[in-house]
């Protein structure tokens, strides 16, 4: 399997499918998964002639289980190991939740200065912040996070399928359409990763300041968010990011869940494939 070693001595585990000289799309996984969390993307990208990449954050699905490193300013440093190691230019990168947050870490410091980053989109993103602080009054209360450490050290396995039988797809709203297989594949993913990396991880996705990342970001962004979203919620999020960011396009979906890469895959495929070729 393909790995790159970090600086630190990390192996990062990353997939690479299609043509090395068409424009690469790299893609960035939420909290608590893999790459395989873009399966549907990275075929659907590939049938459109795109080089397709997805990387495995550190602890979590293939690469090493840290004991160390699980922070935003590693991911994005993981990331560029990556895009180094590939040589990626004119890429586009796409992350979801604590993905996006990697992809604003990444392109902000990385990418972009180095020239390799053509244009970025952030799905349900967790940027600027999520917790509410003094600054940030309108943020979610830290004790909600609390209680994210406290049920995955309690029982991961179980707070992991109550999460995607639930708020994540949205699949406890009245009349969702449930996808057991979408449930057991999250599922799967978490329990791959560490257990370690996934609780401090928690506190890198909720108490990152990206304010300045969003704010240093000049490449065109596409920023998607769904209005129900209720893992991160919308108004703190891609409304705020779009304020921040120099050239944005912004697209509210009524109705949508986080997770609206995999329960509507087909209208956020065609909207991202609309944005990178426009």
């Amino acid at each position: 399997m393909p790995f790159v070693k970090t600086k630190d001595g990390v192996n990062i585990f990353f997939k690479d499918w299609g043509p090395k000289d068409k424009q690469p799309v790299v893609f960035h996984h939420g909290w608590p998964l893999s790459a395989d969390d873009w399966d549907n993307q990275m075929l659907f990208f590939l049938a459109e002639g795109f080089r397709v990449i997805a990387i495995d954050r550190r602890g979590h699905g293939r690469s090493d289980q840290t004991s160390e490193g699980n922070d935003m300013d590693h991911y994005a440093s993981d990331v560029s190991a990556v895009a180094e190691h590939l040589d990626l230019h004119d890429a586009v990168h796409i992350g979801h939740s604590t993905g996006g947050g990697q992809v604003a870490r990444y392109v902000a410091k990385f990418g972009q200065p180095q020239g390799r980053v053509a244009k970025a989109v952030l799905i349900s993103a967790v940027p600027p912040l999520m917790v509410k602080t003094d600054a940030n009054p309108d943020g979610t209360p830290v004790e909600v996070f609390d209680g994210f450490r406290s049920a995955l050290a309690a029982n991961r396995a179980q707070f992991y399928l109550d999460v995607a039988s639930g708020p994540f797809y949205g699949f406890n709203r009245d009349g969702a359409e449930v996808s057991q297989g979408t449930i057991n594949n999250w599922w799967r993913q978490g329990m791959t990763g560490s257990a370690n990396a996934h609780y401090e991880g928690i506190k890198a996705f909720s108490e990152t300041d990206q304010t300045d990342d969003l704010k240093a970001i000049t490449v065109p962004t596409l920023v998607l968010q769904g209005d129900d979203d209720q893992v991160v919620p919308y108004k703190d999020a891609a409304l705020l990011q779009d304020k921040l960011l120099a050239d944005s396009t912004l697209k509210i979906y009524p109705g949508y869940p986080h997770g609206m890469h995999t329960t509507h895959a087909d209208v956020i495929n065609k909207d991202i494939l609309a944005f990178i070729r426009g």
